[in-house]
């Protein structure tokens, strides 16, 4: 008789210290939603500038709760900037199990790319098939006006397309396979089927006057904090045909569709950005951008835009989440997974990348704080301090 094999366990999939802070923030948000009996997000909404009134929309009938980032492990403590809040709530949004942040990270707060898209990696966490990414932007456009609605097609990413460790690409780094494939395609970035929806939304609320929708927009995103030049305006409008600019949105619009989600991305226009002034002008005034304009015009818009994106995400529930692929579940047990440093995601990989591409040579007078200095940078001072022995050298004999 012969014996019956037992089935060999799984190996799991090993995880780098940066894949486990959003599974440790995803994790304690499944327990509070679980403990709350509030259903687990379908859809993610991240609000920009100004427009975290989209929270308000949510069912009054359903089960909801507002967590605040602080409370949330790895997440950030707060958002610097005016306009965002810093807090998440879940709830239901016209029947449609919904996340909604309200209030995000950007680069130039000093946050790393990991930590900018940490909201949008836990939301894949926790089952988020589809994000909608709104945002408050420049309008390059000539026929843009402030108060305008620009459905995203496509992006220009300068930042990214650098490359390094200072690019804001969040894909920078080891790759967590568990969520998407180490080179991802960006072509199809955002559905066209989701400007679809957005366009018959708008038209049936009467919003079509100003939500453009054909042939959508393309945003240029900067890293700032400054507003842009006239000649980089000039640049990004006509050289490389972008019809919007803002310091946001890209690295996580790349974030989900690295993780298989599907991405709508609406910028509101909250201000004309400037190109050139009278050739008789004394300084550069004659019009400039800045916060408090922006914050005001998407204040103006925000009950339009918290009853389209109600609409809109309505409509996705009825006819596109149906049709979506499912998604694989995520491991969020880190026990034992984790390569290098701590299971708590703060370890030695963590010190690393923050360290950038400086030299690490453990136990020596090169650790912190000279491993955060770039390899090049070393060897362009050993070549100086050669030089400099040489030519004093030759200086000394000839005296």
């Amino acid at each position: 008789m012969s014996s019956i094999s037992p089935t060999p366990t799984p190996t799991p999939t090993m995880l780098d210290a940066s894949h486990v802070p959003y599974r440790l923030a995803a994790s304690y948000i499944r327990s509070v939603l679980v403990s709350k009996s509030i259903p687990l997000p379908a859809v993610g909404i991240v609000c920009g500038s100004g427009l975290s009134g989209l929270s308000d929309a949510f069912d009054d009938d359903a089960p909801s709760i507002v967590i605040p980032y602080s409370s949330i492990p790895h997440f950030p403590s707060q958002c610097s900037v005016v306009g965002h809040v810093g807090e998440m709530v879940v709830g239901s949004l016209n029947s449609v199990p919904t996340m909604c942040l309200r209030g995000r990270f950007h680069p130039y707060e000093g946050h790393d790319a990991s930590d900018v898209v940490l909201p949008i990696r836990a939301m894949r966490c926790l089952g988020v098939r589809l994000v909608v990414l709104t945002n408050a932007a420049g309008g390059l456009r000539d026929e843009y006006v402030v108060g305008d609605v620009a459905v995203i097609r496509d992006h220009v990413a300068l930042p990214l397309l650098a490359g390094g460790r200072g690019s804001c690409n969040p894909l920078i780094g080891p790759n967590d396979v568990e969520l998407g494939t180490r080179f991802p395609p960006t072509s199809d970035m955002y559905d066209p089927k989701l400007r679809i929806i957005v366009r018959d939304v708008a038209r049936r609320l009467g919003y079509d006057d100003f939500v453009r929708t054909d042939p959508g927009a393309i945003y240029a995103f900067v890293a700032g904090p400054q507003y842009e030049s006239r000649a980089e305006c000039k640049m990004l409008r006509d050289a490389l045909g972008a019809d919007a600019v803002g310091m946001s949105t890209v690295p996580e619009s790349v974030a989900a569709r690295h993780a298989g989600m599907a991405v709508l991305c609406l910028s509101l226009i909250t201000n004309k950005v400037v190109y050139a002034r009278d050739d008789d002008e004394d300084d550069a005034g004659g019009g400039h951008a800045h916060h408090e304009e922006v914050v005001r015009a998407a204040n103006g818009r925000s009950a339009q835009m918290t009853r389209l994106v109600g609409e809109v995400v309505r409509a996705i529930g009825e006819s596109y989440l149906p049709a979506l692929e499912a998604l694989s579940p995520i491991d969020l047990d880190v026990r034992g997974r984790v390569t290098n440093g701590e299971e708590g995601g703060e370890g030695e990989g963590k010190q690393r990348r923050r360290g950038g591409c400086g030299i690490l040579l453990g136990g020596s007078i090169f650790s912190s704080p000279f491993s955060s200095i770039p390899t090049h940078c070393f060897i362009m001072g050993g070549a100086i301090l050669v030089v400099g022995a040489v030519l004093g050298s030759r200086m000394g004999r000839r005296s």
